[in-house]
């Protein structure tokens, strides 16, 4: 569970961090979309630390950068990045759901879907399964 928890907060800093180009770019209709997701990321973010602090562990630290898979030079590339972070997150927090049970079970379900609706409003369109490990 350890290990997931990890995993899930190393996508929760991801996250944050892509939505740094995601709101720089999304333009002003979806800019108070992009700083809510934003703000979730990283109140997630902090929760997560303070699971796997709680469950022994030493939280793993967010990167000084991250690569993104691609370029993000306009809006479209934007929601297009978005789509792609809540995905990756989502897979995270289905694995943390699969590993975990309890509270912290019952959290990363909430936190998969979250990450799942919101994949779906950037994107358009859904899966049938969010964060399941054969999607990604």
């Amino acid at each position: 569970m350890l290990a997931a928890a990890q995993a899930a907060l190393a996508a929760e800093h991801a996250a944050v961090y892509g939505y740094g180009a995601v709101g720089g770019r999304v333009g002003a209709g979806r800019a108070r979309e992009a700083r809510a997701a934003y703000d979730a990321h990283r109140a997630a973010r902090d929760a997560l630390v303070r699971t796997v602090t709680g469950l022994g562990g030493t939280p793993v630290a967010a990167a000084a950068a991250y690569a993104l898979p691609f370029a993000v030079p306009d809006r479209a590339a934007a929601v297009r990045l978005a789509a792609y972070l809540e995905e990756r997150v989502a897979g995270a927090y289905g694995d943390l759901t699969r590993a975990a049970t309890g509270t912290v079970r019952r959290d990363a379900a909430a936190a998969l879907r979250a990450s799942a609706v919101r994949a779906v409003r950037w994107s358009g369109g859904s899966v049938a399964f969010p964060g399941l490990a054969e999607r990604r």
